[in-house]
């Protein structure tokens, strides 16, 4: 039997689609950046590490709501088939406020057997699910591809086993990240980020500041011939740039 979780997101922060299709449109490392203006958390917390690779990496990044659950496939489901809970996790995609991405801590450890395959993954993306994040284990490759689903995982293993949902809407720790039901996710090639719904918006708006700040310096090392004046004077103009956004970014969190 599938356990449930009481869902209880962070609905105070309503996210706009027009905040997610902003988000969208830049790389997680930006994301992650910007997320630092603010000062809201430490650095070295709110994202997933080494352990969770992109099976991907060329598709565009991913948005989305974290819909969470636990999975095992070291033993049998004590009722049901393999795709026990499968339907049930479906429903719950409704009480999501937006785009759901699948979130799976695998209880096994190491990883058993596959968490997804190309019929799980078909069946959330045609649920209107945004992506699939597991600390354990993908196969069907090919096929995930071939939908335009992205994917997650801490590796690859050809069978599924016993594979069987366990819990839906519980914290999770996935990649050294407690990830809850609801949390906003982006991932892209170079991993997965929470953001926190307090600030989404207003990260959302400084990405292209903060990428024209990054694109001074840049700029100049591709000018052609740069000199150590002159790349000084380009990180002092970008130095500049981020410092008036970084004040845009304190200011907001005072309002």
């Amino acid at each position: 039997m599938v356990s449930y979780g009481n869902f209880s997101p962070m609905t105070e922060e309503t996210i706009s689609q027009e905040t997610l299709d902003l988000l969208r449109k830049f790389d997680t490392p930006t994301i992650c950046n910007v997320i630092e203006l603010f000062d809201f958390r430490p650095r070295n917390t709110g994202y997933m590490d080494g352990r969770i690779q992109s099976c991907f990496p060329e598709m565009p990044p991913m948005v989305g709501f974290a819909a969470t659950a636990t999975f095992r496939s070291a033993a049998p489901p004590k009722e049901g088939d393999v795709y026990s809970g499968l339907d049930r996790q479906i429903e719950s995609f409704s009480e999501i406020p937006g785009p759901p991405i699948v979130v799976f801590q695998d209880i096994d450890d190491p990883s058993v057997a596959a968490t997804f395959g190309e019929i799980m993954c078909t069946a959330y993306k045609v649920a209107g699910s945004a992506g699939l994040i597991t600390s354990g284990t993908g196969r069907d490759l090919d096929q995930v591809r071939a939908l335009g689903y992205p994917a997650f995982t801490g590796g690859t293993i050809c069978a599924h086993a016993y594979c069987h949902i366990l819990s839906l809407n519980i914290p999770v720790h996935v990649g050294g990240l407690t990830v809850y039901p609801g949390d906003l996710l982006h991932g892209d090639c170079n991993g997965v980020t929470n953001i926190p719904l307090e600030i989404a918006t207003a990260v959302a708006n400084l990405c292209e500041g903060f990428v024209a700040a990054e694109e001074v310096m840049l700029g100049y090392l591709k000018s052609g011939k740069p000199t150590t004046e002159g790349l000084a004077e380009a990180r002092k103009q970008t130095a500049a740039q981020m410092g008036e956004l970084k004040k845009q970014a304190l200011t907001g969190l005072q309002k």
